[in-house]
């Protein structure tokens, strides 16, 4: 190992105000779920992260709620693992996804967790894309609640230049308006396009802010870390986008990490080393999994993960005159989950030639089949047509059981140094 990668390096932590709003604003959504499971809030409306439309749900005033992020809130708190055995003693498979487990582990156990009491479903709103386990997952929720559920239909994107035809378009338009439908039924009111309209533009400005603070990490040294800091701010993002609190929160982030790139301020002391990272964290171990990159002054200038629920940093805008036809072509092509391989491709190229990466690395997901199939086939894309360095190293998002740390660190490490040895080389 080189010298250099022994050399401890200081923990960071993130930034002040927006952490702190941040904490603010997702405690009072918490919040609203205990409230709603307590009889005291509006009805609650059970969605995926990925290419929902949260702004019909917000114009009725219904209450979203995401049971993967309940799940990695249970990953990072280290309270997963009784969740997913208790899941497994019920039937499900050792290779299940470890997000369904957690989830369902909690709901036989009250659902009662150290962040809020999760709501029962008024609806379960299975917002399919991408993955055919949220099939099945949701269908589960239903039958184990025997709630109401509506499975929204999104067919796979499948056009070279990306765009949606215009036959997927209208499919996917009729069925927002049944949703709207279900929820004009289930609140006893009908939709106020006119709010619907501002939701949208909220949106539309929350992304604007979200993509040009993302176009912040092509500075050098990078103000803020893609992928482990971005986490802070996925979570305004995907739960609270569409609404005014959301957008105050963009806005001071923004101005936050412009005022960093401007003294030039990252979040290590030293950038070293800029990669592109493909794959969800480990949420049980993800100071850990920070560690291995900061110990060698990498920072992640770009991440697939991060646009999971949305891709806005390539020219995506909600827009409010097309509010309906908007959230459609949001789901249908401008998210991570929905796109084939060679658009998945495409994207991390960009990233790596416009964000001027050194490296990829790919976290393969035991679990996540959505996330793991093929990336043995963009490694070898990346190394040899493309001959960026690429370093592939496996875990879990949620599973404590498949994260082993010296070996992890034995990868990255090797990863690196091999890494340090090349730019040595380029630069003589």
């Amino acid at each position: 190992m080189a010298a250099n990668a022994k050399q401890p390096v200081k923990k960071t932590d993130y930034q002040g105000k927006m952490h702190n709003l941040q904490k603010d604003m997702i405690g009072r959504y918490y919040d609203s779920l205990t409230a709603a499971a307590e009889g005291k809030g509006g009805k609650a409306v059970y969605m995926m992260i990925s290419g929902n439309p949260v702004e019909l749900i917000q114009a009725f005033d219904m209450i979203p709620v995401y049971p993967e992020v309940n799940a990695l809130q249970l990953a990072v708190k280290k309270q997963a693992l009784p969740l997913i055995l208790a899941a497994e003693e019920m039937g499900y498979s050792t290779d299940n996804c470890a997000y369904v487990k957690a989830d369902v582990g909690m709901y036989f156990a009250g659902r009662k967790t150290p962040f809020a009491t999760i709501p029962e479903p008024d609806l379960i709103l299975c917002n399919y894309v991408g993955c055919n386990v949220y099939l099945q997952w949701f269908e589960h929720l239903a039958e184990f609640s025997g709630r109401p559920i509506y499975n929204l239909d999104i067919p796979f994107n499948r056009t070279e230049n990306g765009e949606p035809t215009e036959d997927d378009l209208r499919y996917v338009i009729k069925q927002l308006e049944e949703v709207i439908e279900v929820c004009e039924r289930m609140t006893g009111k009908s939709l106020d396009y006119k709010k619907l309209q501002r939701i949208v533009e909220l949106s539309g400005e929350t992304g604007d802010l979200w993509s040009e603070i993302k176009k912040l990490t092509k500075c050098r040294p990078s103000p803020f870390d893609s992928y482990f800091d971005s986490v802070t701010m996925m979570a305004p993002l995907y739960c609270l986008r569409g609404t005014e609190d959301g957008l105050h929160f963009f806005r001071e982030a923004y101005k936050e990490m412009k005022a960093r790139a401007d003294r030039h301020e990252g979040p290590l002391p030293e950038e070293k080393f800029r990669f592109v990272i493909e794959g969800p964290p480990p949420w049980p171990y993800l100071r850990q999994f920070r560690d291995m990159f900061s110990r060698w002054g990498a920072v992640a200038v770009a991440s697939t993960y991060s646009t999971v629920g949305g891709i806005w940093e390539f020219g995506f805008r909600h827009d409010p005159a097309r509010p309906i036809e908007s959230i459609a072509r949001h789901m249908l092509t401008y998210n991570l989950t929905n796109r084939n391989f060679l658009q998945r491709y495409q994207q991390i190229k960009d990233y790596v030639e416009q964000w001027n990466a050194d490296a990829l690395v790919i976290h393969s997901v035991k679990s996540c089949r959505l996330f793991s199939a093929g990336q043995g086939d963009m490694r070898e894309y990346f190394t040899k047509e493309l001959n960026v360095p690429t370093l592939l190293i496996e875990s879990d998002l949620e599973d404590p059981r498949y994260f082993s740390e010296a070996q992890l660190r034995n990868r990255v490490d090797a990863f690196f140094e091999s890494l340090e040895h090349r730019k040595m080389l380029v630069h003589k």
